[in-house]
């Protein structure tokens, strides 16, 4: 039997002195530290959205989307892909978190936020999709594998309510965390939706922690679902024992969740630093790119002075094309655009700076980050 009760949902209480504390600290101090990194707004853009991907396809993963990383590349630069159900579903997840960036820092978090965010996640999809999407469900359900059932269906409205007032609840800044781990686990408990719950629980989580200052206008990117989807098993694990309802294991829950989180802050911070972004993850995706001939011999050459500049323009290029006219450069340049390698810096029309999101040298950028730690999914790179 449950030992939830209607009344259960409060913050908890850990002990000055204990380890949860320290890390609440911690992370409060990386959330309030103003970062000014030398990677260029877009590059570092095309980085977020690298994270927004690998973040969908992690958390679709946790469910049992089999789409691997590589997969899913091939349907972004191949026009001609087949799209099936688990790629709309990954899509989807990108979708969402496009949605919370653009709307998150302006919208409560509320009924209707919730709902947007579930018609989002179950759009199109059938096998993972919603007989009523955005609406709680009107029937029980069984969790197969979960050693509990979801409350009865004609509860989970008050449940919801008061989950909501929980999160919106003007407590102190400092129990902002605790709020945040202990809403995963009490959304995953209460199970709203008739389907897509998982996919949109940890959605929640990357909106709270957004709304909460881990967000790119601070120069970070925020990928929750690394915390939870490089060992499913152990998410799962300590998902189920905070279903006790006693309060030890809601902190170790919440231990889990927040040391994950500050693990991913660190890693994702290097990406500020310029140096180690080119160093260790550009130039070596040109590398691989070229190696696999997606890239010609000039093309790299361009490429390699893109990374080395950040922001490069026509006179840059002197020495890949010697004794070569400026108009010739120029005609270079036009067909690097054209090939989606570079693009126009947003504050001049004749400098540029690399692109790589949406084209080949993608793969090269997957590598280098799965060589480095950087993805949720353990050996896929």
């Amino acid at each position: 039997m449950n030992k939830f009760r209607h009344t259960d949902l409060i913050l908890t209480q850990p002990t000055f002195d204990s380890e949860i504390t320290d890390l609440i600290i911690e992370l409060d101090y990386l959330r309030m530290k103003q970062l000014q990194g030398s990677t260029h707004p877009q590059i570092f853009f095309q980085l977020k959205q690298i994270f927004h991907m690998l973040e969908s396809i992690g958390s679709a993963r946790i469910e049992g989307n089999h789409t691997t990383i590589a997969e899913y590349i091939e349907t972004t630069l191949n026009k001609n892909a087949v799209i099936n159900e688990s790629i709309i579903e990954i899509r989807n997840m990108e979708k969402a978190l496009t949605f919370i960036d653009d709307h998150i820092l302006n919208t409560d978090i509320n009924r209707i936020f919730l709902s947007e965010l579930h018609k989002i996640v179950v759009n199109n999809l059938t096998t993972e999709g919603s007989i009523t999407p955005g609406e709680y469900r009107k029937k029980n359900v069984i969790i197969v594998g979960a050693n509990f059932c979801p409350p009865n269906y004609t509860n989970v409205l008050d449940y919801m309510e008061e989950l909501l007032k929980f999160i919106n609840n003007n407590d102190s800044s400092k129990y902002d965390l605790l709020k945040t781990a202990i809403t995963h686990h009490r959304f995953a408990w209460i199970h709203p939706f008739d389907n897509g719950n998982g996919r949109t629980v940890r959605l929640l989580t990357y909106a709270m922690l957004v709304k909460l200052g881990f967000n790119i206008h601070v120069g970070r990117i925020i990928n929750p679902t690394a915390i939870f989807c490089s060992n499913r098993s152990i998410y799962y694990k300590y998902l189920s024992k905070a279903d006790s309802g006693e309060e030890d294991d809601i902190l170790e829950w919440c231990y889990y969740v927040l040391s994950g989180l500050k693990k991913e802050i660190e890693k994702i911070d290097k990406l500020l630093d310029y140096d180690y972004v080119a160093k260790t993850i550009l130039l070596p995706a040109i590398r691989y790119s070229k190696e696999r001939e997606l890239l010609t011999g000039i093309e790299k050459k361009i490429l390699d002075v893109a990374i080395k500049k950040q922001v490069f323009q026509n006179s840059d290029l002197q020495d890949v094309f010697k004794n070569k006219k400026k108009s010739e450069i120029s005609r270079w340049i036009r067909r690097m655009k054209e090939r989606n390698l570079i693009e126009t810096e947003q504050k001049s029309s004749r400098k540029y700076v690399i692109k790589f999101s949406h084209n080949q040298i993608l793969r090269g950028i997957i590598k280098s980050l799965g060589e480095n730690d950087f993805l949720p999914l353990k050996n896929e790179n």
